[in-house]
């Protein structure tokens, strides 16, 4: 009598909350459980001015630029400081920074809409549209080298950045030059991570031979235009003066003029110049593939492409120790993506973006996917350190602001098996076709019945029933309240449809 009672305050309790589900699965994306979040977010702006402000002088930058982007829209950006110290020309909005390293991941934007065309396939040998690659390789048991290999820094040349940067006025005909003398590689195909700018620059010639346009032309035209992103150019000449921040370096605690250098097919690696305002439509862009969801799609490139940008390919380093800016140990993980670089922390946060820096500029951006916030920052320093600051305005903004991370939404399938696992529990007697052919085999009924009748006396009468906390649409928990103590209710779901619950945990909450 004791067991049927608990059912039937259970089920009260469910089929007030959650009412009838229907049998076939239908997805419910994540959601902010916050609606005040943006509120509370532009209240911090004014701190946020001053910690770019403070940054920005301790670091002797001429001019910088930032902006915080918050589910796709341009929540706020400031510039400060001289664009171009020698005419004494202020930065401002609407000021042009070049973003080094930050281009890569346009290039491999447009590398997956060819593929996503059906014009080449990631897995393709690079010699395919560079002969002169065949057969170069460190080790006779290398790989040929494939687009993939070059996307994810993994086609064994070895880290070219103060080379590379050097080179972003070479021609096509530069580039193939030195391919045919032979390349000298310092890792064997597909075994290491190394960053090479040479790859992204075979990447441009890629995007040549496979569409007919140059690298920069295509990505204007299939990417930047799309987006609104019409005044972002790879060549400084396309620029009207009062809107071009020139290069400086520190010497003797003076600046100095560092030459920009035109377009070539190494911009392909590093030599776009944009605005804060511009590069904040391509964040949004980025934001809006999270959640997954039924939409329609946008109109420059599919959701599920991009989120494949923001997945970890190869692997870079774990670090148990990593001290953030704020002085915090967590211990992080990093991959490289597409283009992207990808760091996991110990509190379970997930960040993607990218750092740039050539003679004369630094850059970063970076975004929580989850959390639908992101950040950019510009200087016109060489190598100027923004990465650190962004990590400092992230954290910062997470804590203040109390941000959580999107809610998995209860999928109907999950909240009907709550609803009739419910039925079950206390007794396990008359047992509905709810539970997937494995259970019963992994799970004996004797013993379900033995530890339910335990874990029930234990936490007495249950007086509520929580709501049901999704992992996935096929996975969650819940928390029945007793009069002395909680349980805690988990299944997972099978594949089938409709689906069957495979998996079943009830525990005493500690």
């Amino acid at each position: 009598m004791k067991n049927r009672t608990i059912a039937g305050l259970f089920l009260l309790q469910l089929f007030i909350t959650t009412g009838f589900a229907q049998t076939t699965q239908q997805f419910k994306p994540a959601v902010f459980a916050d609606e005040n979040r943006k509120a509370k977010l532009q209240a911090s702006m004014p701190l946020v001015s001053d910690l770019y402000k403070v940054y920005a002088l301790k670091n002797h930058f001429p001019a910088y630029a930032f902006a915080i982007v918050l589910d796709g829209e341009l929540l706020y950006q400031k510039t400060e400081g001289w664009a171009n110290i020698e005419e004494k020309i202020p930065a401002n909005n609407e000021t042009m920074f070049r973003i080094a390293s930050m281009s890569k991941s346009f290039t491999t934007m447009a590398i997956l809409q060819l593929r996503d065309a059906g014009k080449l396939q990631l897995d393709d040998p690079i010699d395919q549209y560079i002969p002169a690659m065949k057969g170069q390789v460190l080790t006779k048991d290398g790989a040929p080298i494939t687009i993939r290999h070059l996307m994810s820094h993994q086609a064994g040349f070895p880290e070219d950045n103060p080379w590379g940067d050097r080179q972003l006025e070479d021609s096509e005909a530069d580039l193939l030059a030195l391919i045919e003398k032979g390349l000298s590689f310092s890792n064997t195909t597909g075994a290491y991570y190394e960053y090479s700018n040479l790859g992204f620059a075979m990447l441009g010639y890629v995007i040549h031979k496979v569409s007919g346009l140059s690298y920069d032309a295509y990505i204007k035209q299939a990417i930047l235009d799309p987006l609104g992103m019409q005044h972002t150019t790879y060549e400084y000449r396309n620029i009207p003066k009062e809107n071009l921040a020139m290069g400086y370096r520190t010497i003797k605690g003076n600046w100095v003029n560092v030459p920009l250098l035109k377009d070539g097919i190494y911009g392909a690696m590093g030599g776009m110049i944009t605005s804060i305002s511009d590069f904040a439509k391509y964040v949004a862009l980025h934001q809006a593939a999270w959640p997954e969801r039924n939409d329609p799609e946008n109109r420059v490139i599919k959701r599920s492409t991009i989120r494949e940008m923001h997945q970890p390919y190869t692997f870079i380093g774990l670090n148990p120790n990593y001290q953030f800016p704020s002085g915090k140990i967590l211990a992080t993980t990093s991959s490289y993506s597409y283009g992207l670089n990808w760091m996991h922390d110990a509190e379970n946060k997930t960040s993607i973006g990218h750092s740039g820096g050539l003679p004369g500029f630094g850059s970063n951006w970076r975004f929580l996917p989850e959390y639908g916030l992101g950040v950019i920052f510009f200087a016109n320093h060489t190598y100027a350190p923004t990465s650190t600051m962004n990590l400092i305005v992230l954290d910062t903004l997470v804590k203040i602001a109390k941000l959580q991370p999107r809610m998995v939404s209860v999928s109907p399938m999950l909240e009907q098996r709550q609803k009739e696992l419910a039925q079950v529990i206390p007794s396990w007697e008359n047992i509905p076709s709810i539970f997937a052919e494995n259970f019963f085999d992994d799970y004996l009924l004797d013993e379900l019945k033995a530890q339910a009748k335990q874990l029930f006396e234990k936490a007495g009468p249950i007086q509520s029933v929580g709501k049901m906390m999704a992992e996935n649409q096929l996975r969650g928990y819940c928390i029945l309240e007793g009069a002395k103590q909680n349980l805690k209710l988990s299944f997972t779901l099978s594949p089938e449809n409709p689906a069957l619950i495979q998996e079943y945990h009830l525990d005493l909450v500690r």
